[in-house]
């Protein structure tokens, strides 16, 4: 079964491949499976999201840059511009006439070293500052936001944050199995059945912590890491205690796109699906988005987290990941 909010926004319904079928079938498919996906040549850039602190975002641009529908997409915890969804998504918002930026949260895709800061899920004024840099700098006319798990929670949180005063370029958003209910989804990982994702990502988290004590071992103490077996208590002792909070449960409630998202007045694209394997989605959060008519909410019952492995249609490009190229063609429609 599908569900969608109300608007006039049709997206073609999702059929998972027919030996990838289950959430978690589906979540580590996406994962293990390699993907050719080629690009042409990139502008690399270095985009200070605030003072003392860059973020490296890889820039592909069309011929007319100016009059160009401009993506923007980001990627999830423990990403970067090198995940296979972030290339899918460049290419499929090549193919549709886009420029594409591809946007590294701060401290990923090699910027550890840049500042002595830590990446988190409070962050959408760097998406803000990074729109800023390609309006202002490359006189881009509109722009659209795209943004997979953590990504689709910064860039849902920072369209609700603009509500009806956003940059007059922002034209519309969408997001894959976003974190919009952080508490809840950290809390799903630990859960027996998921604790093998918990363990990738904390293990991937140990080694960037132990890369920013190396290189910033006045800001920074390898000791704060002794006793944490959770994403939670990895928020609460490191997140949380270097980005401002006074624990997690302080972070992830401020944190949240779903404190906003009753604000968003732009076109917006969700795609959830009811068995992703950890993100949850609290009734109340729900009740938000279905209330908000600029909403277009997609609820699939297969697709795992942030995969949505289908068959492929013969298009040119397409290789089956049905949210790529359903979020690029919804992005394309309501901005044109």
């Amino acid at each position: 079964m599908e569900f969608t909010s109300k608007t006039e926004h049709e997206v073609r319904p999702f059929r998972p491949h027919r030996w990838l079928r289950g959430g978690h079938v589906q979540t580590l498919a996406s994962f293990l499976l390699r993907r050719r996906i080629s690009l042409p040549a990139t502008n690399e850039r270095l985009i200070e999201v605030e003072p003392g602190v860059q973020v490296r975002c890889f820039c592909y641009w069309q011929a007319n840059r100016e009059e160009a529908l401009t993506l923007i997409a980001v990627h999830g915890l423990e990403g970067s511009t090198e995940s296979q969804y972030m290339r899918g998504m460049a290419r499929h918002g090549l193919n549709a006439g886009m420029n594409v930026v591809l946007m590294n949260q701060r401290n990923c895709g090699g910027m550890d070293d840049c500042a002595p800061t830590l990446y988190n899920s409070s962050l959408s004024r760097d998406v803000a500052a990074v729109a800023k840099h390609v309006v202002d700098q490359d006189g881009i006319s509109r722009f659209v936001l795209a943004g997979f798990s953590m990504g689709g929670n910064l860039v849902l949180k920072l369209a609700g944050e603009w509500g009806s005063e956003g940059p007059r370029e922002f034209k519309a958003v969408a997001a894959v199995c976003p974190a919009m209910d952080l508490a809840a989804s950290a809390d799903a990982l630990h859960e027996p059945a998921n604790r093998v994702y918990e363990y990738y990502f904390l293990v991937s988290l140990l080694r960037r912590f132990r890369r920013k004590v190396k290189m910033f071992p006045q800001h920074f103490e390898m000791s704060r890491w002794r006793g944490i077996s959770s994403l939670r208590i990895f928020d609460d002792k490191i997140t949380a205690y270097y980005c401002g909070f006074t624990g997690a449960t302080d972070y992830y409630a401020r944190a949240a796109a779903a404190n906003v998202v009753e604000r968003i007045t732009v076109p917006a694209l969700i795609i959830h699906a009811e068995n992703d394997p950890f993100i949850r989605l609290l009734p109340e959060t729900r009740e938000k988005i279905l209330q908000n008519p600029n909403i277009t909410f997609i609820e699939t019952e297969d697709g795992g987290h942030c995969a949505f492995l289908g068959a492929k249609n013969g298009v040119p490009g397409d290789d089956g990941y049905w949210a790529e190229r359903e979020a690029v063609e919804f992005l394309r429609r309501v901005a044109s």
